[in-house]
């Protein structure tokens, strides 16, 4: 081969493989990090059960670093068991911004029905979406906020929202 001549690409670059590593370690950090109801549920075999949790109770900062880094390298040699792990963490990623979401669109009703202008509006909204509401004890609620700026009123009517949301299972 002179030269000039091209050789011949074999495998993935350097970076590519960096970048892998990094995701791996990202995937150890969450897995060492996950709440106890989501962790009983982890789709993992045995082995590697046990080498997330030995990367969980690992508590010095070195030491943990050093862990999750050896969890990295253990999860790269079990593909399609970190499919199955990504899997699920993506699920819970899914369900969180589901969440937040429901959320957010509570605290926007929850807003409208706290400012004078745009209560009548956002009661009739909330008593659409959430049939079980009591409309009357909302407008009450909202009255107070109008007339006195009652903070706890106003955090109750978000409480009275998000009850009946999840009453209803409803999806904006």
């Amino acid at each position: 081969m002179t030269e000039h001549e091209e050789q011949q690409w074999s495998g993935p670059s350097r970076s590519a493989k960096k970048r892998a590593a990094k995701e791996m370690e990202t995937i150890a950090v969450r897995l060492a990090e996950l709440p106890e109801t989501n962790w009983a549920k982890l789709p993992a075999p045995a082995e590697l059960r046990e080498e997330i949790e030995l990367a969980r109770k690992t508590q010095g900062h070195s030491s943990r670093k050093r862990q999750l880094k050896h969890l990295a390298g253990v999860l790269r040699h079990h593909e399609e068991e970190t499919e199955a792990i990504r899997a699920y963490l993506d699920g819970l990623n899914q369900v969180h911004l589901h969440d937040q979401r429901d959320f957010h669109v509570l605290e926007g009703l929850r807003d409208r029905i706290c400012d004078l202008e745009q209560s009548a509006a956002a009661l009739d909204e909330a008593a659409a979406i959430l049939p079980g509401l009591d409309r009357a004890a909302l407008a009450r609620l909202a009255r107070s906020v109008h007339t006195n700026g009652d903070r706890k009123a106003f955090r109750e009517i978000f409480r009275r929202l998000k009850s009946a949301w999840e009453e209803t299972g409803n999806t904006p």
